[in-house]
C-alpha cells in the first residue's frame, strides 16, 4: 500500500514554492521522492526551501519568475515542457484586499493574470508532454472562496471560483488521456496571505469560531493531499476541488 504514495523518479514543479503552502507542498513532495523544481518570484538555490529538500536527498532547482509578466510565464513553461515534469502544482497566487465599490482595476488585473490566466498559460505548455506519454498530475490551489463570495476581495474571489472551473474544464479533456487534475481548497492558513485577517480581532475571532478543528491551519496541513493527488493513489481521482479546511465548508 504504501507504494501508492511513492513518487521516486518523479520530477515535480511547485509554483509559489518559496513559503507557505507552496513550500510545504514542494516538501512533502521531495519526502515521497520526487526531485522538485521550485518557482516563485524571489527564489534562489539557498533558500530554506531548497536546503530542506536538499538535506531529504532530492534535488532541487530555483525559478525566479514574475507570474504577473506574461512573457516570463510562457518562457518558463516552454523550459519545463522540455523538461517534461510528472508533477505540476500551480500554487503561485497574490491578494488585494479593498471595497469592491473602489478595488482599483489594475489590481484586479493583476489579481486575475497572477491566479488564473498565469496558471492555464503554464498548465497549457507543461499538459503537452504528459499527455504525449499518457501520464501526469496536475494540482492547483483553489480557495475557499473557489465556492464562497469572501469579503473585500472580489479579484481573488473570482480567480479562485475559475480554478474550480479551470480544474473541471482540464479534467474533462485529459482524464480519458492519463493525465489527473484537480485542486487543494485550503481553509484558513496562516501565511502571509492571511496576515490580515489574524491580525483583525473580530474577524479573526469570527473565522476561528467557525472552523470545527477549532484553530488555523498550517502549511503541512496540506502535505497530504499534494502527495495523494500527485501519486498513484490518485489515478481514479479527477476533477476534484478537495478542501482541506478543518471542516469549514461542513458547519
Amino acid at each position: 500500500m504504501s507504494g501508492l504514495f511513492d513518487l521516486s523518479g518523479r520530477l515535480a514543479v511547485v509554483t509559489g514554492a518559496r513559503r507557505g503552502i507552496g513550500r510545504a507542498m514542494a516538501e512533502a513532495l521531495a519526502a515521497a521522492g520526487a526531485d522538485v523544481v521550485g518557482v516563485s518570484a524571489q527564489l534562489g538555490p539557498d533558500d530554506e526551501v531548497g536546503k530542506t529538500i536538499q538535506g531529504l536527498g532530492r534535488t532541487f532547482e530555483a525559478r525566479a519568475v514574475d507570474f504577473a509578466d506574461r512573457g516570463a510565464v510562457c518562457a518558463l513553461g516552454a523550459e519545463l515542457a522540455e523538461r517534461a515534469p510528472d508533477i505540476l502544482v500551480n500554487n503561485a497566487g497574490t491578494i488585494e484586499r479593498a471595497p469592491a465599490i473602489e478595488h482599483p482595476l489594475e489590481w484586479w488585473d493583476r489579481v486575475l493574470e497572477v491566479d488564473l490566466s498565469s496558471q492555464f498559460v503554464l498548465t497549457q505548455l507543461v499538459a503537452g508532454p504528459m499527455l504525449e506519454r499518457g501520464r501526469g498530475k496536475i494540482i492547483f490551489t483553489a480557495s475557499l472562496l473557489s465556492f464562497q463570495g469572501g469579503i473585500n476581495v472580489p479579484g481573488y474571489a473570482a480567480a479562485k471560483s475559475g480554478i474550480a472551473g479551470l480544474t473541471r474544464a482540464l479534467a474533462n479533456e485529459w482524464a480519458g488521456r492519463g493525465v489527473n487534475v484537480n485542486a487543494i481548497a485550503p481553509g484558513y492558513i496562516a501565511t502571509d496571505n492571511t496576515q490580515a485577517l489574524r491580525e483583525d480581532p473580530v474577524r479573526s475571532s469570527s473565522i476561528l469560531e467557525r472552523i470545527p478543528a477549532g484553530r488555523w491551519g498550517n502549511g503541512d496541513d496540506l502535505a497530504g493531499a499534494a502527495v495523494f493527488l500527485s501519486s498513484a493513489a490518485s489515478d481514479y481521482v479527477s476533477g476534484t476541488i478537495l478542501p482541506v479546511d478543518g471542516g469549514w465548508l461542513g458547519r
